[in-house]
């Protein structure tokens, strides 16, 4: 069974923040195809996804979660993942520095992307819909 994840969704001026991952290649290095994704990961044992989600955004982006609200419950080829809206504390990005030796990708970038050029940018991962339907005037 695929390990449940959770997925934040940030978006600040009208850009969403994206990570920049690089999966696995054949020999298990991270030589792999890379992609742009949502800032999250993995939920631990009898970790709650909302505390999942918070805890993600302080390891890959740096920065501090202040508001979280639920999107959706939904698949994505890592496994099903919980999207949250969540609002951060101010501050600039800062890619951490994981690489856990496990077969989880390695982060290799980050940026702030426009809104409307999510959806090429995704690699077809079906997160579009959930920043799309971000309210308008809410930009985080």
């Amino acid at each position: 069974m695929a390990r449940r994840r959770a997925a934040a969704v940030i978006v600040r001026d009208g850009h969403v923040l994206m990570v920049r991952e690089r999966g696995r290649g054949p020999e298990g290095r991270h030589d792999g195809v890379e992609y742009w994704t949502l800032p999250g990961g993995g939920i631990a044992a009898g970790e709650s996804a909302q505390d999942a989600v918070v805890r993600e955004v302080a390891e890959e982006v740096g920065l501090t979660a202040v508001s979280v609200r639920h999107l959706a419950d939904m698949p994505f080829p890592s496994g099903p993942t919980t999207v949250f809206a969540v609002e951060v504390a101010p501050g600039e990005p800062v890619l951490g520095a994981e690489d856990y030796g496990c077969d989880c990708p390695m982060m290799v970038g980050l940026d702030w992307v426009p809104l409307p050029g999510v959806v090429p940018q995704s690699a077809g991962i079906p997160i579009a819909p959930m920043i799309v339907a971000w309210p308008v005037g809410d930009a985080g």
